[in-house]
């Protein structure tokens, strides 16, 4: 048992998610790409020297990579122990990719730093960034229809980008070889090194004022008492098993849905995850790693239970049953683009459905569990440049015990949010024809959903290709206790005179669009929370009065009471 006492074991606890933080706001603040700095696509952490796992994450990060990043910076150490000696030095950046090492697509590139003191090494500092191409099939990154993970981009081993502190031009000439407008992607590399070098300065500068054996002292006690919590919190869930599913509209080559089958095991103070029953491997890039399999329930148990502090203890009570043999362990070639940003909030919405019936105070209906991705690359004339913008929206919240959804909401997986319009009008040669709130979307019930949006682009200048990788547009979001389904995913690309849709609903790619051609977009609402028919006329009449619905729309959604 610890003996320090509780104010410096706060104030340490407080400072390493401060260090992280601000490697966060050092890499947003310094990146080129809208996607970083604007919305946020990034995470930066603290892990341990022997094992990494995680000591802390900052704030602002993306939830999903607070377990895939402990995956990667393992297979780093082990990485230097089979090709590096077990040696490392200062100075040392590793950047890696691999989805199969511990990633999540290859678009998320990892830094991993060893961080020294006083000549130990201490702690190992790693960074994820979403870079906006990494070669492949289609600018973006986001191909539909690949079948092997080469045809989505560039796939990176651990291996040092910095000597000592200097840039190995080598391997930076390969990296800029293989991407699209790799002369924009120089700006994000530096900024994701700085931030590591920020990190440094801050995490030495705790360890000089209270002492490299305190804050040890303090990383373990702060593991323990986030298990200890996780543990509290998992005890009052009453034994027994509990099963709910999901599903993947289709893995954008076989028109067929995926299915998710979770079945938690509660016991005592542990829960275990069993998805072995969920479909077999895909030929498209639906297929999720293990890496993010785990850090996708990591992220749903963290949404139920916030309160419960972030580090390698609190994952300690939750066991997952690899589910090999099924599109949840995905092993090479299988291609992954959408696991991260798409199949983890498939399984994090299985999660939710199984345990609703267990803790319904404390869970919600389904989100709108899709990130949106939508890739744009051309060539802008009057720039005379090229040009990717990957975007990603908001969607509807779940209704939940006592209140309506939020509206617009980011992701199951983070807290990233769409760059602003204007910002992305300025970046690009596009205008937002509209961006408005998608009214109706919201699943009925006792609670209803919150809305999704709709947005429309237009090609301003040149020709481009367009490809999507979304979800959720065969089925809604799923509503709970009685609830309804939220409104599905749509896309449309008017060409001219003519309008396209995507024979998968939601994933395609390579679409050619020219001058004047409009994108077309609805997000999904959320899912409905409770019996419609127990809404409160006074909660009917706002939503009416508001414009959400029209009169006979909520006669018909929720029995309308005058």
């Amino acid at each position: 048992m610890s003996n320090l006492d509780p104010v410096t074991l706060t104030v340490i606890q407080n400072g390493l998610i401060q260090v992280c933080n601000e490697m966060d706001l050092a890499f947003v603040r310094s990146a080129f790409s809208p996607v970083i700095s604007e919305g946020m696509d990034r995470s930066d952490g603290i892990y341990d020297a022997i094992d990494g796992s995680l000591i802390a994450q900052g704030e602002l990060g993306l939830p999903v990579f607070v377990g895939t990043m402990q995956f990667s910076t393992r297979a780093v150490i082990d990485r230097v122990k089979s090709h590096y000696g077990n040696t490392v030095d200062a100075g040392d950046v590793f950047i890696v990719n691999d989805p199969y090492l511990g990633g999540t697509h290859l678009m998320d590139v990892r830094f991993v730093k060893p961080f020294f003191y006083k000549g130990e090494l201490f702690a190992w500092l790693a960074n994820t960034g979403h870079w906006p191409d990494i070669g492949g099939m289609v600018p973006g990154g986001f191909s539909a229809s690949a079948t092997e993970v080469e045809q989505e981009g560039l796939r990176l081993p651990p291996v040092k980008l910095w000597k000592k502190g200097v840039m190995d031009q080598e391997i930076l000439a390969i990296l800029m070889s293989n991407m699209r407008i790799a002369d924009q992607r120089i700006g994000d590399i530096k900024a994701q090194g700085a931030a590591l070098t920020t990190g440094e300065q801050r995490l030495t500068a705790l360890i000089d004022r209270y002492g490299a054996g305190i804050v040890k002292q303090a990383i373990a006690e702060m593991r323990h008492r986030a298990e200890r919590q996780m543990r509290a919190k998992i005890a009052a869930i009453p034994d027994g098993v509990y099963e709910g599913t999901s599903q993947v509209d289709s893995d954008g080559v076989v028109d067929e849905p995926l299915t998710i089958r979770m079945k938690i095991t509660k016991k005592g103070e542990d829960l275990t995850f069993d998805m072995t029953g969920s479909s077999p491997p895909c030929r498209g890039p639906m297929n999720s790693v293990i890496a993010t399999t785990k850090s996708a329930i990591y992220l749903a148990i963290k949404h139920i239970f916030p309160e419960v502090p972030i580090n390698a203890g609190t994952f300690e009570p939750l066991k997952v049953i690899e589910p090999e043999g099924t599109f949840l362990y995905a092993k090479y070639p299988r291609p992954v683009s959408g696991c991260a940003a798409e199949v983890s909030q498939r399984i994090a919405e299985a999660v939710f459905a199984a345990l609703t019936e267990a803790i319904p105070d404390l869970l919600f209906a389904a989100p709108a569990g899709t990130s949106g991705n939508l890739g744009v690359g051309g060539y802008d004339p009057e720039r005379k440049r090229s040009y990717i913008m990957y975007l990603f929206t908001g969607g509807g919240y779940g209704g939940f015990q006592g209140g309506d959804g939020l509206s617009n909401g980011c992701s199951t997986i983070g807290i990233s949010k769409m760059p602003p319009v204007e910002v992305l009008e300025q970046f690009y040669p596009i205008l937002f024809e509209e961006f408005s709130l998608r009214e109706g979307s919201g699943g009925a019930g006792e609670y209803r959903g919150g809305f999704g949006i709709n947005y429309a682009i237009k090609l301003r200048r040149g020709e481009a290709r367009v490809s999507m990788v979304m979800d959720h547009g065969r089925t809604g979001p799923q509503g709970v206790l009685g609830g309804a389904a939220g409104g599905v995913n749509t896309v449309q690309v008017t060409q001219g005179d003519k309008t396209y849709r995507p024979p998968h609903l939601s994933k395609d790619q390579d679409i050619e669009i020219g001058v004047g051609d409009v994108v077309r977009v609805q997000t999904p609402g959320g899912g409905g929370f409770g019996d419609p028919a127990k809404r409160k006329p006074e909660a009917i009449a706002r939503d009416i009065a508001r414009g959400y619905y029209g009169e006979a729309e909520a006669k018909a959604k929720f029995g309308a009471r005058s």
